[in-house]
């Protein structure tokens, strides 16, 4: 089967779109890890991530990777805990992953994340 060139461009665009309302847009902070909400231990040298109540969902993204950016930088974690304090969209990080993105001196950055 051919598609002509601008019904292909057009198909990407709309794909691309479709994956643009998927990001949110929220503060991330860290945390020091250890048991989480979905039943694991957890390493301060992991890439994890608790996500707000509302996103968290009582455990519906437990194990799920979200893609992070920030200052030009992308980092992937995995969902394993919930956050109660952080207001929605915004997520808790341990602290390597915190540290991949800005220094743990800046304490709250400002950053987009979507589901991997």
């Amino acid at each position: 089967m051919f598609f002509s060139k601008p019904f292909a461009a057009a198909v990407g665009a709309i794909c691309m779109l479709a994956g643009a309302v998927n990001a949110y847009s929220g503060d991330a902070t860290y945390y020091y890890t250890g048991l989480g909400n979905c039943g694991a231990q957890s390493k301060d040298t992991d890439f994890i991530v608790a996500l707000s109540t509302q996103e968290y969902n009582n455990g519906a993204h437990c194990w799920k990777h979200i893609k992070v950016h920030y200052g030009g930088k992308t980092i992937d974690a995995t969902v394993v805990d919930s956050c109660p304090g952080c207001s929605r969209y915004s997520i808790d990080l341990s602290p390597s992953a915190f540290k991949a993105l800005a220094p743990l001196s800046a304490g709250r950055i400002p950053v987009t994340w979507s589901f991997a």
